[in-house]
């Protein structure tokens, strides 16, 4: 089984994991010290919350962390993408794609393209440079699948 599809123990979250996942997913404060901000919401401290985020990401209950900025607004671009990933070398893909800091997330699908993940960068050529070169390092076709139109649907997985 790959770490996508690897279902983390009931007990791996405690209350403030779940209020911090739950939190977190809502909303993050645009400010000095936003962990500062978000413990004092949540009760705890700043090292508190940022150690658990930290446990989370290396538990790989959290994928990922971040912000997700609209590139596009910045003269960026971003491209839903994916790519048929033979099975056995899923897990390996998925690191390889991972790596690239222009990847904001990436996920299996039960599909001929198995593997989909959403890429953000500062230019269409920048853009068109990284999949040539997630393509490189993978030895697979990436189908590029840039952004037309948006939609906000406000996806929110209560914890």
């Amino acid at each position: 089984m790959n770490d996508l599809n690897t279902v983390a123990p009931a007990d791996a979250l405690d209350a403030l994991d779940k209020r911090i996942i739950n939190t977190l997913q809502r909303s993050f404060p645009v400010c000095d010290h936003p962990f500062a901000v978000v413990a004092e919401q949540l009760g705890t401290t700043e090292g508190e919350l940022i150690s658990r985020l930290q446990r989370l990401r290396e538990d790989k209950i959290l994928s990922r962390f971040g912000p997700l900025y609209n590139a596009d607004r910045f003269d960026g671009a971003v491209s839903l993408c994916a790519i048929a990933v033979p099975q056995a070398r899923f897990d390996e893909v998925a690191e390889q794609v991972n790596a690239f800091p222009q990847v904001a997330h990436n996920y299996e699908r039960d599909h001929e393209l198995n593997m989909w993940f959403v890429a953000a960068t500062e230019s269409w050529q920048e853009l068109e440079d990284t999949l040539a070169a997630i393509e490189a390092e993978t030895g697979l076709i990436v189908r590029n699948m840039p952004k037309l139109h948006e939609f906000y649907v406000g996806l929110y997985f209560e914890i």
